[in-house]
């Protein structure tokens, strides 16, 4: 139940993020696809799927560094 939960809310975090980055709402998009990364990261761990880990922490590294420089 919990896997489910954390697969299907960071995939709509994730959607949530590149509608927002496609309408140029800073930094909300931003914000959006840390928390998508920081999920899928989590249901990955969850279900050992080390590669899913990988591609997520560093989404999740380029995302916060997008954050800390972002304009406003």
């Amino acid at each position: 139940m919990l896997d489910n939960v954390l697969k299907w809310s960071g995939m709509a975090f994730v959607i949530a993020g590149a509608l927002c980055t496609s309408f140029r709402i800073d930094p909300l998009n931003i914000i959006l696809l840390n928390l998508g990364a920081l999920v899928y990261m989590l249901w990955a761990l969850r279900i050992r799927e080390m590669n899913l880990v990988i591609v997520n922490a560093v989404l999740l590294a380029i995302y916060a560094v997008g954050l800390m420089f972002s304009p406003g």
